[in-house]
């Protein structure tokens, strides 16, 4: 259904048109209750979402640089909104999250694997 025809064809009343942008466009970003109690030994076991992150290193030189909030986490890849919202695999990049005042670097192939399945890995301490 069109309601104005300047605006673009079919656009649905209400609704964003991109993936993430009706998150990418608010200034606040939901970071929970208990975040500085993530670590470099737990954040494997950690909830993600909500955290500033930054990718250091990577396979392809055009992800480098990349820094924001984790909007959303699937199995294999890692939303991440900043001054655009970007979808980057988590195999080929070197993150760091900032938690409170402190910096933790991961290697992304390491976070592979959906977040309520991470839990029930073993990983040695």
């Amino acid at each position: 259904m069109r309601r104005n025809g300047k605006e673009g064809k079919d656009r649905a009343p209400g609704r964003p048109q991109r993936k993430g942008q009706e998150v990418a466009g608010r200034p606040w970003i939901f970071r929970g209750l208990d975040r500085n109690r993530v670590t470099a030994k737990n954040i494997i076991w950690s909830e993600l979402i909500g955290l500033k992150a930054k990718i250091i290193r990577a396979s392809h030189p055009e992800l480098v640089g990349i820094e924001g909030y984790v909007l959303d986490e699937t199995r294999n890849t890692l939303t991440i909104g900043g001054e655009r919202v970007w979808v980057i695999p988590k195999d080929v990049v070197e993150l760091e999250f900032e938690v409170g005042d402190k910096r933790i670097r991961i290697n992304g192939k390491e976070l592979i694997g959906r977040p309520e399945m991470r839990l029930k890995k073993r990983w040695r301490k």
